[in-house]
């Protein structure tokens, strides 16, 4: 089960990027519970309740004014980096964080929830040939490999200093993936069925959004209480560092240890696992301190499978594959 979170119904919430596949499914579950919720985006849609960007001061400062709680999904993402210059990735993940964070210690906001990404780990996520698969925890120093790890990693660094000058209390989420848009990566595409990437991913980098929502969710009521804190957010690895060698070199036989219902679902449908996997992302201490109990992993996976059923959660297929560009620019864009 998700797990309890008690907020108090009619506290207004501050969401950016309200048309965006988090920001909605925020605003969705947020209106649900019964709470006041200013939605923020540059994009019109069914859950945007103000028109405008988060560069915008005026604005910003008028969608905070009597908030208790900001939550900023809102980003441009790595599907961007061939499309918006460098610049707009500073304007609107810097300079913007920047902006939403000055106006809301300012309005004495009550807690702020960053939202973050695996990606700021960047080239640190890619261990040495021969070496084992990286086990990355929030100990794992960033290298930003792009402009988007780039700049979400200096919008960490600013949420850290706001909270030392002003208090503002501030939890950061490096959410894994999530969305539901085809892989990126054009090799691993072709040679995978969409639906059998993602449930593989949910061994090591990704989450189904319902558990992103509910973390979020979490860290806004813990956020006074913790004061400042960072966490990645995804399934729960069924692996453990004694694995690490194994699944680097033969993900497979891993997975039939740990799984041994697993191949012959697959070969039902004729799907394949990894052959290899190169990292793991570690929820322990998003788990401990937020008192997060992620539902969707793997074996949850696996069992809607083998019951014909939906792996995706009933959020997740509310919202659905938004894309991320107006026009066709490759496997991120459905509209």
């Amino acid at each position: 089960m998700p797990s309890i979170v008690r907020l108090m119904p009619g506290d207004r919430v501050l969401v950016t990027g309200s048309a965006g596949h988090l920001g909605e499914a925020l605003v969705r579950i947020l209106r649900a519970r019964g709470h006041d919720v200013t939605g923020l985006d540059v994009l019109a849609s069914p859950f945007t309740t103000v028109v405008g960007s988060i560069t915008d001061r005026a604005t910003v400062r008028a969608c905070v004014a009597g908030a208790g709680t900001v939550l900023h999904p809102a980003t441009l993402h790595k599907p961007h980096v061939r499309s918006h210059s460098w610049q707009d990735f500073v304007d609107t993940n810097v300079t913007g964080t920047l902006t939403l964070l000055e106006e809301a210690a300012a309005a004495g906001v009550g807690s702020f929830v960053f939202t973050s990404t695996t990606s700021t780990f960047g080239r640190a996520l890619t261990p040495a040939p021969g070496a084992p698969a990286a086990w990355i925890t929030e100990d794992v120093v960033p290298v930003p490999r792009n402009i988007y790890g780039a700049t979400k990693t200096a919008a960490e660094d600013l949420c850290a200093l706001i909270h030392a000058d002003h208090g503002l209390p501030v939890v950061i989420l490096r959410t894994s993936r999530f969305f539901p848009e085809p892989d990126d990566v054009d090799d691993v595409r072709n040679a995978y069925p969409d639906a059998n990437i993602k449930a593989n991913e949910f061994l090591y980098r990704r989450a189904d959004i319902s558990d992103v929502v509910d973390a979020h969710l979490l860290a806004m009521a813990r956020a006074s209480a913790i004061g400042f804190g960072r966490y990645i957010v995804s399934a729960t690895t069924p692996f453990t560092p004694g694995d690490l060698a194994a699944v680097r070199a033969d993900a497979p036989a891993v997975v039939r240890r740990l799984f041994p219902d697993q191949e012959a679902e697959y070969t039902r449908r004729g799907w394949r696992m990894f052959g290899h996997i190169d990292r793991v992302y570690v929820n322990e201490r998003a788990r401990a301190d937020l008192g997060w109990s992620p539902v969707y992993d793997f074996r949850r996976v696996l069992d809607l499978l083998k019951a014909g059923e939906d792996p995706r959660s009933p959020l997740a297929r509310a919202v659905g594959a938004k894309g991320y560009h107006p026009v066709t620019t490759g496997p991120y864009t459905v509209r």
